[in-house]
């Protein structure tokens, strides 16, 4: 009986420690990666570039960035596998978090209001939890989530190296009506940000925009804004030590 016990048990606690060491490692790429907030990540093809709102760290080495939406089953709210590509084929944000991180928590009430201003762009949003699954089901009981959510632990991670971003939490997948990825946007997500990208994404499916171009303009504005941002948190924190 013992033994039956420990056979169930165990794998339960390798998982575990693969998310908590997991989560350790995350974290640090994530601080690492705070210094920079814009910058290019790289894609599967070397002739386009996928922007990013946040450029990896110099000593951490890069993973690419799928030119689509990758190929990825995971279980949602009542465990039942789905396919990430069952949402594609409209305008897509896949935002990846924890219910440990501080940032991702942050984002969930302008998730909740995007993805309601957005259904007129037949928009949506789908939340990845990588995290332990009964402490997502009990985070979203008290934090509701007003889209759709999918949850990994294991596969999670793998979910999210599919991607080519590992655990650096939160961060953001902005993908167009024909599966393509646009721009990731790593770290905390702004709501300029968010609509500044969906319009673009408006514009390619509409045809006044290639991708190529809109990437250029999400990268430039979302530098931009990042430098935005700083100037007035600094002009902030002047004010406040006169």
């Amino acid at each position: 009986m013992n033994e039956q016990k420990t056979s169930k048990t165990l794998p339960k606690i390798f998982a575990g420690l693969i998310i908590v060491a997991a989560a350790l490692a995350g974290f640090l790429v994530f601080y690492l990666r705070q210094g920079a907030d814009t910058g290019l990540s790289e894609s599967a093809s070397n002739e386009t570039k996928i922007p990013a709102a946040a450029a990896p760290a110099a000593s951490t080495p890069k993973k690419k960035i799928p030119d689509t939406l990758p190929d990825i089953t995971l279980a949602d709210r009542d465990g039942k596998p789905t396919k990430l590509a069952s949402f594609g084929g409209r305008p897509l944000m896949v935002n990846f978090w924890a219910t440990w991180c501080a940032p991702c928590r942050r984002e969930i009430p302008l998730l909740n209001k995007i993805s309601v201003e957005r259904k007129a762009q037949n928009a949506t949003i789908v939340g990845i939890a990588v995290d332990f699954r009964e402490d997502v089901l009990k985070f979203v009981q008290e934090t509701p989530l007003e889209y759709p959510l999918l949850i990994g632990e294991e596969d999670g991670l793998a979910a999210a190296e599919a991607f080519g971003m590992g655990m650096a939490f939160p961060f953001s997948v902005f993908v167009d009506s024909q599966n393509r990825i646009l721009t990731v946007k790593i770290g905390e997500l702004h709501e300029n940000e968010a609509n500044f990208a969906f319009d673009r994404i408006r514009d390619i499916d509409n045809g006044t925009l290639t991708r190529e171009a809109a990437q250029a303009m999400v990268a430039d504005a979302f530098r931009q804004m990042a430098a935005d941002r700083a100037k007035s948190e600094s002009d902030a924190d002047a004010k406040n030590d006169k």
